[in-house]
C-alpha cells in the first residue's frame, strides 16, 4: 500500500472525551498533506512497467525503401524471447526472419532489433511486440509502418493487452489473495505475541492465522502455475506446461515465488510452536523467553516473505532500488501489523469472551506505530511512483492513489469513534476491577466468619451424637450414589456442559456491555473499509506508475500524434535583394500528416498580384531525428502558382520547411519556417 492508514485507537486517554485522537488525526492529516507537497518536487527518471518510447520506423511512418531491421526502444529493462516481436506483411505473413530479438542496448538506452526479410514489397506492415518488464509485469503493443505508400492490411491488431483475459483475471485474484493471506498470517501472529498472549489458546485466533497461511500458500502456488500463460500465450491450459514452468523458475519472479513457498514451510513450524508449546506453557519466565524467541523468528520470516514482493516488483526497478526495496518491506510489515491485527481484534471481540481492555490498549499502541511507518514509507513511495501534479491527476495510477487517500480519510473518521469506545471500555474495565476487588475482600471475610461458626456448631453436634449412641452401632441406611460417581465419562460430560454454560453466560454478559458492542461495530466498519483499501492497493501494484506513463507519452508523442484535420497554411515573406525581388510565398500542405501529401504554392508581389519567378525549390528537414533535407521540386502550373504531388513525409514531428526563391539570374534567397506535421 502506498497511502497511509490510521489506527482505530491509540493509548488510552484520561477522560471520556480525550484530545489525543484529535491531535493524532491532525498529525496524520499533515503527514498525508506532505505526500502532495512532495509530488511537486522533481526527480530523475523512475520506471516500473516498461513502456515503448520509440521505434524505427516509427508508428505510421512511410519509408521509401524497405528497412533491413526494426528496432524498439523501451523505458526500462525488459525480458524478450523467441516470438516476442513479430512483423507481419499486408497479408498477415511473417516479414521477419523469426530469430530472437537482438539486444542493442547502449548505455542507458534499452533497445532491441529484429531482422527483416530482404526485398519486402510496398505496403503497410504491422509490428506486434510483447515483453516482461523488470517489475515482473507483462507489457505489449503494436504499431504499423508503410513501405512506399500505405495500403490495406488483413492484420487485425490484438484487442487484449498482455496479462489480460481469463488468465489475467485469475492471476489478479491470486495476487489479492496472497496479500490478504500474508496480512492475516503475519498480523494475526503479531497480535497474539504483542497484544494478547493468552489468545494463543483461543481457537478462533488459531483458525484465523492458519487460514491466512493456507490462503497465502494456495495463492502462491496458483501464481507460480499461472505465470507462464500470464506473461505468454494467455491460454489457461499452458499453466500445466512443464517446459513453461521450467522457464518461469529461471526468472526473477519465479525465483521469488519459490522462495516464498520455502519461507511458508518455515512459517508452518512457527505456527505449530505458537499454538502448541507456547499456548500450553504456564511458567512465566519460560514463556517470556519463548515470546522473545518467537518474536525474533517470526519477524525474520515475515520480512523474508515481504521481501519476495519487494525483490520482484515495483521496488526492484527504477529510481533508487537500493532504498525502495527495504522501504517496501517495512511498508508491507506495517500493513500486516495494522490490518492483520485489526482483523484479529475483530475476531476476538466477536468470538472470544476473555479479551479485555489491556489487550485492546496494547494493540492501540501497535496500530499507532504502524501508522507512523506507513505514513513515512507511503510518502516516499508516492513521490517515487508519481512525482508530479500532472501525473497525480492525469494518469490512472494517480487517480487510484487519490481514491486510496479518500479511503484513508474515511478511516480517520471511523478511527475517532473507535478511540472513544476504547477509552470508555478501559475506564469501565478499571472500575469493574476495583469493584470486584472490594467485593472479593468482603466476601472472603464473611466466608471466614461463617466457616468458623459452622465448624463450632458441627463439633458440638458431633459430640452430643457420640455421647448418646454409646458403643452400639446402628444399621446405616443405604446411600444412593451420584449419577457420575461411578461413570468417569459421564462426569467429564457434565463438566464440559457446565463449562460451556459458564462460557455462554460470560459471553452474554460481555455482549450486553454497550462499550464493547460499540467498539465491535466501529472495528467492523474499519475492517470493511480496509478491505476496500487493500483491493485498491492490489490494483496499484499492477498499474503502470504515473511517472512512467508520462515519460512514455513524452517519448512517443511524435510517433503517436493524431493526423491533422485539414491542410497546413504557411506564409513566408522574402526579399532576394534585386529589382522586383520582394514578395510573399503562400503554401498549403494537404493533409499535413505522415505519408503522401500534396503541396500548392502561390507567389505574390508586394501589390498582391501574382508574381512569376524563374525557379522555386523546397526542402523538408526533421532536425530532431537527423532526417533530411528531403528535396521537393514543385512544377509551375500558371503564373505565380506551383504544385508538387506525392510528397512523402516519413514520420510525424516538427519539420523545418525551407523555400528557395530565385527572381533573376543572380538574385535568390532561402526562407524557412517550422511546421508541425503528423
Amino acid at each position: 500500500m502506498t497511502a497511509t492508514t490510521v489506527p482505530h485507537f491509540g493509548p488510552p486517554p484520561a477522560a471520556p472525551a480525550p484530545r489525543r485522537p484529535l491531535a493524532a488525526a491532525a498529525l496524520l492529516a499533515a503527514l498525508v498533506g506532505m505526500v502532495f507537497g512532495l509530488l511537486l518536487g522533481g526527480a530523475g527518471p523512475a520506471s516500473a512497467h516498461a513502456a515503448l518510447t520509440g521505434s524505427d520506423p516509427q508508428d505510421g511512418a512511410v519509408v521509401g525503401t524497405a528497412p533491413k531491421e526494426i528496432t524498439l526502444t523501451f523505458s526500462e529493462q525488459v525480458a524478450m524471447s523467441d516470438g516476442s516481436v513479430r512483423v507481419l506483411d499486408p497479408d498477415g505473413k511473417r516479414a521477419d526472419t523469426g530469430a530472437a530479438p537482438r539486444d542493442l542496448q547502449s548505455g542507458s538506452t534499452v533497445k532491441y532489433g529484429v531482422t527483416l526479410h530482404a526485398g519486402l514489397p510496398d505496403g503497410t506492415y504491422t509490428v506486434a511486440w510483447q515483453a516482461v518488464s523488470a517489475d515482473s509485469h507483462p507489457v505489449s503493443g503494436a504499431f504499423t509502418f508503410s513501405i512506399g505508400a500505405p495500403s490495406k492490411t488483413k492484420v487485425a491488431l490484438p484487442a487484449d493487452e498482455a496479462g489480460g483475459g481469463l488468465v489475467g483475471t485469475l492471476y489478479g485474484v491470486a495476487r489479492y489473495a496472497a496479500y490478504a493471506g500474508f496480512i492475516l498470517l503475519a498480523g494475526g501472529a503479531a497480535f497474539v505475541l504483542a497484544c494478547w498472549q493468552r489468545g494463543a489458546g483461543a481457537r478462533p485466533l488459531q483458525h484465523l492465522v492458519v487460514r491466512g497461511w493456507m490462503t497465502l500458500t494456495v495463492a502462491t502456488l496458483a501464481m507460480l502455475l499461472l505465470r507462464n500463460p500470464y506473461t505468454g500465450s494467455g491460454k489457461l491450459g499452458d499453466a500445466f506446461d512443464l517446459d513453461g514452468l521450467k522457464a518461469v523458475l529461471d526468472t526473477k519472479p519465479g525465483a521469488a515465488l519459490v522462495s516464498r513457498l520455502l519461507l511458508l514451510g518455515a512459517s508452518a513450524l512457527f505456527i505449530a510452536v505458537l499454538f502448541g508449546a507456547y499456548a500450553k506453557r504456564e511458567d512465566e519466565r519460560e514463556k517470556k523467553d519463548l515470546t522473545f524467541g518467537l518474536a525474533i523468528g517470526g519477524t525474520v520470516i515475515a520480512a523474508g516473505i515481504a521481501g519476495t514482493w519487494a525483490l520482484a516488483e515495483h521496488a526492484s526497478t527504477g529510481l533508487q532500488p537500493g532504498i525502495a526495496m527495504p522501504i517496501d518491506i517495512l511498508h508491507l510489515l506495517a500493513v500486516a501489523a495494522w490490518l492483520g491485527g485489526l482483523t484479529a481484534l475483530l475476531v476476538a471481540l466477536y468470538r472470544t469472551p476473555d479479551i479485555g481492555a489491556t489487550a485492546v490498549r496494547r494493540f492501540s499502541r501497535v496500530a499507532f506505530g504502524s501508522v507512523l511507518v506507513l505514513t513515512a514509507t507511503g510518502v516516499y513511495q508516492s513521490w517515487r511512483q508519481v512525482g508530479t501534479w500532472s501525473a497525480l491527476t492525469g494518469t490512472g495510477y494517480g487517480q487510484l492513489l487519490l481514491v486510496k487517500v479518500g479511503l484513508v480519510a474515511v478511516l480517520v473518521g471511523i478511527a475517532w469513534f473507535s478511540r472513544r469506545w476504547t477509552a470508555r471500555l478501559v475506564m469501565n474495565g478499571a472500575a469493574a476491577a476495583e469493584e470486584e476487588t472490594g467485593a472479593g475482600l468482603e466476601t472472603r471475610a464473611e466466608a471466614k466468619t461463617g466457616a468458623e461458626a459452622k465448624a463450632g456448631a458441627e463439633a458440638k453436634a458431633g459430640a452430643e451424637a457420640k455421647a448418646g449412641a454409646g458403643v452400639e452401632e446402628e444399621e446405616a441406611a443405604p446411600v444412593t450414589p451420584s449419577p457420575a460417581s461411578g461413570d468417569p465419562a459421564r462426569a467429564a460430560q457434565l463438566a464440559r456442559q457446565r463449562a460451556a454454560v459458564a462460557t455462554a453466560e460470560k459471553k452474554r454478559v460481555r455482549d450486553a456491555d454497550p462499550e464493547r458492542s460499540g467498539l465491535r461495530r466501529s472495528v467492523l466498519a474499519e475492517v470493511a473499509v480496509a478491505v476496500a483499501l487493500l483491493a485498491v492497493a492490489t490494483v496499484l501494484t499492477s498499474t503502470e506508475p504515473g511517472r512512467t506513463e508520462e515519460e512514455a507519452a513524452r517519448g512517443s508523442t511524435a510517433a503517436t500524434a493524431p493526423a491533422a484535420t485539414g491542410p497546413v497554411n504557411l506564409t513566408l515573406p522574402f526579399d532576394t535583394g534585386g529589382k522586383n525581388g520582394k514578395g510573399t510565398v503562400r503554401m498549403d500542405i494537404d493533409p499535413a500528416r505522415t505519408g503522401t501529401n500534396e503541396l500548392h504554392l502561390w507567389i505574390d508581389s508586394t501589390d498582391g498580384k501574382a508574381m512569376d519567378v524563374p525557379e522555386l525549390k523546397l526542402a523538408f528537414t526533421l532536425e530532431s531525428k537527423d532526417i533530411g533535407p528531403l528535396p521537393v521540386a514543385p512544377v509551375r502550373l500558371t503564373e505565380g502558382h506551383w504544385t508538387a504531388s506525392g510528397v512523402q513525409i516519413p514520420m510525424a514531428g516538427d519539420w523545418k520547411v525551407a523555400v528557395t526563391v530565385r527572381t533573376s539570374d543572380i538574385d535568390q534567397t532561402t526562407i524557412d519556417k517550422n511546421v508541425k506535421i503528423g
